[in-house]
């Protein structure tokens, strides 16, 4: 029952509340409760037990970044660690509002709930506990009496179904507050006892007229609440369309937004990986100068250390010759007393010394096999190149796990031992501990590789094409017609065609080739190999079914040999082609090209002698010494003169301007010693003499048989180099 007591020090207070040992609950909110609280402890008397109560409503969007974010779009990590933080806060508030009840010696508890709506979470509070005493702030707003107005529990209950019938759901907490609040005061006990208000005296009989009549007031008011709910409802409806229009449009804001960062920092991170790479690649780029540099100066020491070495080399190989030459000349010295005691001369019987080496030569002359120095390899060993008794040499170390590497070692110096040609390779010597020949060094390669225009090397002219199928077929013709027995290489390929200085080809690869005991014969099988040997592009095909081996099974291989030459091209499917192309009369379009421009007549003639060396039959095949020299000569002749004009041309370049006439056509150098041969050339005296006693008959310019081999000294020519050397060396 309220009764009246003194006046509050606060205005417009209603009269005390009676009490009689019930809970107080104090709503309280996150800020500007102090103000209720204080009220409450002032108004109840002491030893009220209070209840602190706050309604958790989990907020619809959430602070992030300095922008709001709607909780639906946060992860439930997220929501759970905000709702922490926020319960934290609330709790450090309570625990403030219970300092102050402390502080004014009044036991109070905390009541946290957690509701969707403030409204239906302090009614939800009020009809599980029971609770008929409530305090809380009201807002301010004019439509909100400053009167206390009992209301019992069925009422309340009324006015739930009544704000959940009208489903304002953000306005409700205000609705309520109209009902069963009062500005700055506080909730009278919640029953339908009427009020009895006692007085002291007739002094107060205004007191409670006036009294009536504002309970009168009160009830009319209450009679107008439907409507002010009604109304309260469709302002908040209203308000709520424009809160969730205003949201979406937020949300939408938020969305662009979370696009434009995204955007940006998605080019804040390429521009920063490009700015990475950027410096990555600057230091690579100043590591890759440095070390050209490095490379540079390194490489120029080393063109002059070669420079160095490859004159001592020259001069090391005129020696070379100068004693090959006094060693050939002796021997036909020694050969002509025997001729002169009537000793036999075969030349079967006869044979050339070669050198013997030791091991200890062999790997020093290789820096022990190191790979740097390896310059070929096959399935018979490796070739290094190597510097022997300061010389370039080749040297063949045949594969020591090869159960044949020893026979074929013995079968090279074999015959290599017994014949001499200027388009042979020349055998220095042997190491037969180290089972490793040791060549004269080729510093041009292999045919093969300058087809294939190996490390950058020069495309070879058509003239020089001629010419090297000249040389070889001179070899084959040489080897074919060795006395008393032919000699078939039986492994001619562009790889075991080896070129000089001056691209002067010479045959390589003996060690699978064969002496036949037989006289030489076109027609006939001469010797029967049981296991054939060689590369398959150019095996003679009935050679690889037969096993016969003849010397025109080296005629189909010079025909593969003819056709790569022509086209550039390697040997496979190459026979079909150039047929293909015969046939159709359209022959320039495989030729190669970078051979320079083919003369059409003698390209005609050497595709078709080609494809007659590489008939199936053998017997259908040309002879080489009276069929395919005769197509050869004429054009060794036409290129010889272009290459010889050519030849002059480029070493006058080298020479610093030196006149053509003072170098040596064999040697390409500026003679020291001119000799005039029957040709009418002048060579040098050492070149001409090996190019005699290599069994040579012909001019080195022509081609052409020479009447005679003497050899006259050319005195006005030699004064005039002598002149010129002494000029250009002051």
């Amino acid at each position: 029952m309220a009764t009246a007591g003194s006046p509050s020090p606060y205005p417009g207070d209603s009269p005390e509340p009676s009490f009689s040992g019930e809970k107080v609950y104090v709503a309280v909110g996150e800020e500007s409760s102090r103000g209720t609280l204080l009220w409450a402890l002032h108004k109840f008397p002491q030893g009220t037990a209070f209840v602190l109560l706050h309604v958790y409503s989990p907020p619809n969007f959430l602070p992030i970044l300095g922008a709001k974010i709607p909780a639906g779009q946060l992860r439930e990590q997220e929501l759970i660690a905000h709702k922490k933080m926020n319960l934290q806060r609330i709790s450090d508030n309570l625990d403030q509002y219970q300092l102050i009840c402390a502080q004014q010696k009044v036991q109070a508890e905390k009541l946290v709930v957690e509701s969707d709506d403030v409204a239906y979470g302090l009614v939800d509070v009020i009809s599980e506990h029971n609770v008929s005493m409530l305090v809380m702030g009201a807002a301010d707003d004019k439509h909100y009496t400053k009167k206390a107005a009992p209301f019992g529990h069925d009422v309340m209950q009324d006015c739930r179904q009544s704000a959940t019938s009208a489903q304002c759901s953000v306005e409700r907490s205000s609705s309520l507050s109209e009902i069963w609040c009062v500005s700055n005061t506080w909730l009278h006990k919640l029953n339908l006892e009427p009020h009895i208000e006692t007085t002291s005296s007739d002094r107060y009989s205004d007191k409670e007229k006036e009294d009536t009549k504002e309970r009168g007031e009160s009830d009319n008011e209450l009679q107008h609440i439907p409507m002010q709910l009604e109304r309260v409802r469709q302002e908040a409806y209203e308000e709520k369309c424009r809160r969730e229009k205003a949201e979406q449009e937020l949300f939408e804001a938020l969305q662009k937004v979370q696009v434009s960062e995204n955007l940006y920092f998605g080019e804040l991170k390429q521009k920063n990986e490009i700015e990475v790479k950027l410096a990555t690649t600057m230091e690579e780029v100043d590591r890759l100068a440095r070390t050209a540099d490095e490379l540079a100066a390194k490489f120029q020491e080393q063109c002059e250390k070669i420079l160095v070495l490859e004159k001592r080399s020259a001069h090391s190989d005129r020696i070379i010759k100068d004693l090959m030459l006094q060693r050939d000349k002796a021997v036909r010295e020694a050969e002509a007393i025997r001729v002169k005691n009537g000793e036999s001369t075969a030349i079967a019987d006869r044979t050339i010394p070669i050198t013997e080496l030791s091991i200890s030569e062999i790997k020093e002359a290789t820096s022990n096999f190191d790979h740097s120095s390896k310059v070929g390899e096959s399935v018979y060993g490796s070739v290094y190149k190597g510097l022997l008794r300061q010389t370039n040499v080749a040297v063949k170390k045949l594969n020591p796990e090869s159960t044949e590497s020893l026979s074929q070692f013995s079968h090279e110096v074999e015959i290599l031992s017994r014949v001499r040609h200027p388009n042979l390779v020349t055998l220095i010597g042997a190491c037969k501990d180290a089972r490793a020949l040791v060549y004269e060094y080729m510093p041009n390669g292999s045919l093969d590789d300058r087809l294939a225009c190996k490390d950058n090397s020069k495309p070879l002219s058509w003239q020089l094409r001629t010419r090297i199928a000249s040389n070889i077929c001179s070899a084959l013709i040489f080897l074919h017609s060795n006395k008393p027995h032919s000699i078939v290489h039986s492994d001619l390929k562009a790889s075991n065609i080896l070129l000089d200085g001056n691209n002067v080809a010479k045959l390589s690869g003996f060690g699978v080739c064969r002496m036949l005991t037989d006289e030489f014969k076109a027609t006939t099988t001469l010797y029967r190999h049981t296991h054939p040997k060689g590369t398959f592009v150019y095996i003679d095909p009935e050679y690889a079914i037969s096993g016969d081996l003849t010397p025109l099974s080296d005629v189909y291989s010079f025909g593969i040999i003819l056709l790569r030459l022509l086209t550039g091209r390697s040997g496979f499917g190459l026979l079909k082609d150039v047929q293909r192309a015969v046939a159709k009369g359209c022959l320039q379009a495989i030729l190669d090209s970078s051979a320079g421009d083919w003369p059409l007549m003698h390209a005609e003639q050497l595709s078709r002698v080609g494809l007659r060396c590489c008939e199936i039959r053998r017997k259908n095949r040309p002879d080489l010494q009276t069929e395919v020299w005769t197509v050869l000569e004429p054009m060794l002749r036409s290129a010889s003169s272009m290459l010889c004009s050519l030849s002059f041309k480029s070493v006058s370049e080298d020479f610093g301007n030196v006149p053509s006439y003072f170098i040596c056509p064999i040697q390409q150098d500026v003679m020291r010693d001119p000799l005039i041969a029957a040709d009418g050339f002048t060579y040098e005296a050492e070149a001409i003499r090996e190019w005699f006693d290599s069994g040579h008959y012909t001019s080195p310019m022509t081609n052409l048989d020479l009447p005679h081999r003497d050899l006259l000294p050319n005195h006005a020519l030699r004064s005039a180099i002598q002149e010129w050397l002494q000029s250009n060396a002051d």
